[in-house]
């Protein structure tokens, strides 16, 4: 009896004693699992991996489109529903560039063709690798310089690099001069400045005045590893717009610091892919001793630049090849004056260390080539203007019949052609009358942002601006009269209208927003989103990851447009303290429309915010 009585009390002890350790597991982990979870502490220097993916969508789209919806507060009863916070990443992440990460091409052991450049062109994370978390600005950082003081000097705590200094100091790239870094408006090939250079380059094409721009018909520049776009910046002056281009290589910030200077510039790199822009955009070409092997594949690359300019488009090349006299410079001179040759192109001019070729009018030439002559032309089902992703050929992009009966671009010399309906509009279906109450429209649009910025807006505090969802470039060409460039974006999967921004005098790229944009953190002034969350959300990708993407994007004191539904508009308001956004002004989007569209306009400012440890660095 006493023994089968002891047992009973063991049991009941047990019992109790197991009830008990329950009770707290299930304390510690409701306590620490909401604290590791929620909380995050302002500051923070340790990168947090959170489930949801940085950028773009979950394997599974209908699922994410659901689990966007409800965050966004679309659903009913889930409308007051408090968001979490955003993570701080690591400081050694304040430069990060998810599509051009090296450290990514590294861990995931991607069998890249470094001979081919891959390793410089676009590789996005996967799900699992992607961060959910705010890019902190470095030690240090300060509101940049403004234009056109930029152009000439930056601080160098937004840029802690001077690498170039040192190695291009016989080139007067840079300078460090105390807390600041500056350009003498040097390069490799023009030492002495390149406004004396581009003097030149206008010179020997007998231009009037020795202004490259030639009475407004040379307006869009392709500018090929382009260092920190001093030929660009120094352009400007003549009305002429470059699209500074380089990759992410030994030369590291080039086009950060192009893009703190105010100047326009994209990474991008002559691989494999096409360039993400139209046939017939560029009215000028040029490489300054930019390193690349022009024969290689066939002429490959010399052949994308060939899609890329418009008839009678000129290349401008300065290098070794075209003056040295030992037998591989001389080797390398014959064989691509032969390959230019068959490309029917025609030297222009030729002087000392630069020669300038020209592209031809018509198709006469491709036309009276001889049977099997290489490169062939490219075949009739090729479009020329498809670039998202698409490999290069080795093939050459004849003209269209329209183009071909012109004898050229039919384009009216800058600045007419901002406002001239473009010849390639009827590509499109638009008539005149179309494209003139697009730009009307978009007038009073941006007249309207500026009223609402004028709220918080300093002068002079716009330079760098993005479209991020643009048709016909309108919204740019109402910001002509201002001291700002912008970068037209058009998606990727809709209508291919870059041509036009082109025709119209105006740069841009193709994009796809559920991946990251080929740039630097903190290069845009000013973010203009025009039904852009709503396409991303019905798109099944992350709205949330988007709304980090354009945080990465904008500099501190930057502000964001956002122009969409309603209800998307107000549940985006949800956000501003995760983001460490503040509002700035909302106003009602029919109001400066003709249509009902049951549209809002929103403008956010970014704040100015440092890291726990970059205020020590700072100090």
């Amino acid at each position: 009896m006493m023994r089968g009585r002891t047992d009973e009390v063991q049991k009941r002890r047990l019992i109790t004693s197991l009830c008990l350790v329950g009770i707290v597991v299930c304390f510690v982990f409701v306590y620490y699992g909401s604290f590791f979870g929620s909380r995050v502490q302002r500051g923070t220097s340790t990168l947090r991996r959170l489930g949801s993916p940085y950028l773009g969508g979950s394997e599974d789209a209908d699922s994410k489109q659901n689990d966007s919806s409800t965050a966004l507060g679309l659903e009913d009863g889930d409308s007051d529903v408090a968001l979490k916070s955003f993570p701080v990443c690591d400081d050694r992440h304040s430069e990060l560039i998810p599509c051009l990460d090296r450290h990514l091409i590294y861990q995931l052991r991607l069998k890249l063709d470094l001979s081919l450049m891959e390793h410089y062109e676009r590789h996005c994370p996967p799900a699992e690798r992607r961060y959910n978390c705010l890019i902190p600005p470095p030690p240090g950082y300060k509101v940049p310089i403004k234009w056109p003081r930029s152009r000439d000097e930056v601080w160098k705590a937004n840029i802690p690099h001077t690498h170039l200094a040192s190695e291009k100091s016989d080139q007067n790239w840079m300078v460090v001069r105390g807390e600041k870094i500056v350009f003498p408006g040097g390069g490799t090939h023009f030492h002495y400045g390149a406004d004396k250079y581009i003097a030149s380059l206008a010179n020997m094409l007998n231009f009037s005045n020795n202004n490259l721009n030639n009475e407004g018909r040379v307006r869009t520049v392709l500018d090929v590893g382009c260092g920190v776009a001093s030929f660009g910046a120094y352009l400007l002056s003549s009305d002429i717009i470059a699209m500074s281009l380089a990759p992410n290589d030994v030369h590291q910030n080039q086009i950060q610091f192009a893009l703190e200077r105010g100047i326009p510039a994209y990474l991008g790199v002559l691989g494999t892919k096409r360039l993400p822009y139209p046939s017939r955009s560029f009215e000028l070409a040029h490489c300054s001793r930019c390193r690349i092997d022009w024969l290689q594949r066939d002429g490959l690359l010399l052949l994308e630049l060939d899609r890329l300019l418009r008839p009678g488009g000129y290349f401008a090349y300065s290098s070794p090849e075209a003056y040295a006299q030992d037998e591989e410079d001389l080797r390398i001179w014959k064989e691509m004056s032969a390959l230019v040759e068959r490309m029917c192109w025609k030297i222009a001019a030729k002087q000392n260390q630069t020669v300038i070729w020209v592209k031809p009018l018509t198709n006469d030439c491709y036309m009276e080539r001889e049977p099997g002559t290489q490169p062939p032309l490219c075949r009739s089902d090729d479009d020329p203007d498809a670039v998202w992703g698409v490999p290069m050929e080795a093939c050459i992009t004849p003209y269209s019949e329209q183009s071909h009966a012109s004898r050229g671009s039919g384009l009216a010399p800058w600045p007419a052609r901002l406002t001239a309906p473009p010849p390639r509009l009827a590509d499109f279906g638009y008539s005149s009358e179309a494209f003139e109450k697009d730009t009307d429209v978009w007038s009073r649009r941006v007249e309207t942002y500026w009223n609402l910025l004028s709220q918080k807006m300093k002068p002079d505090s716009l330079r760098n601006l993005m479209d991020m969802k643009t048709n016909m470039g309108s919204f740019a060409a109402a910001l002509n009269e201002k001291d700002v460039w912008v970068m037209n974006v058009v998606p990727e999967d809709g209508a291919n209208t870059l041509k036009l921004i082109y025709d119209r005098g105006l740069i841009g790229t193709v994009h796809s927003w559920c991946e990251a944009f080929s740039t630097y953190p903190r290069t845009y002034d000013l973010l203009h989103a025009w039904t852009v969350l709503s396409d991303i959300d019905r798109k099944g990708c992350s709205v949330e990851d988007l709304l980090l993407e354009m945080d990465r994007l904008l500099r501190p004191t930057g502000f964001i447009v956002i122009r969409d539904k309603r209800p998307l508009v107000e549940s985006i308001k949800k956000y501003l303290p995760a983001l460490r956004w503040e509002a700035v002004a909302t106003a009602d989007g029919d109001s400066d429309s003709d249509q009902d569209e049951d549209e809002d306009v929103f403008v956010i400012q970014k704040t100015l915010w440092l890291t726990n440890d970059n205020l020590r660095d700072s100090e």
